[in-house]
């Protein structure tokens, strides 16, 4: 290929990133409103996986993001730099602080959770699918609200 050819379509490889709002490789932000959290008390303990076999606890992911803040400042959390992809949020009020979801008999949360996409809880967690949104095109808004069974 002659030199003056290849200019154009090297031109044209440059400027793709502005013609598709992001770069191949851009992280983006999620940021999270939290709703209904019924005290201040302890703190709100944030994951962001992408991984459906890792929702809602994250437990031993190295890809998840996660957060914990203390429970007054929880209204606006914000995962930052987040890689493209599919992922679910879940979040807990950890009311005591104590780092677990505390249950009564064994079953019932004693504390607060919320699930991205006000997921449905049925006897347990919701399902991945029912939590997960796309990151990728731009930094993205989700507002989650807190539960409280007892």
């Amino acid at each position: 290929m002659r030199l003056p050819a290849l200019v154009p379509a090297l031109a044209l490889v440059a400027a793709l990133p502005a013609l598709t709002g992001a770069a191949p490789d851009s992280n983006f932000d999620v940021r999270v409103a939290v709703t209904e959290l019924r005290s201040s008390e302890g703190v709100v303990r944030a994951c962001m996986t992408p991984h459906p076999t890792r929702f809602p606890s994250c437990r031993d992911d190295p890809a998840a993001y996660s957060l914990v803040v203390p429970a007054s400042e929880a209204a606006s959390l914000q995962f930052v730099g987040v890689r493209p992809g599919t992922y679910a949020i879940a979040l807990l009020h950890d009311e005591n602080d104590n780092g677990k979801a505390d249950r009564a008999l064994g079953m019932v949360p004693r504390e607060g959770f919320g699930f991205s996409h006000d997921a449905p809880v049925h006897l347990g967690p919701p399902d991945f699918a029912d939590a997960a949104f796309a990151v990728g095109q731009a930094s993205v808004r989700q507002t989650i609200r807190m539960r409280y069974m007892l």
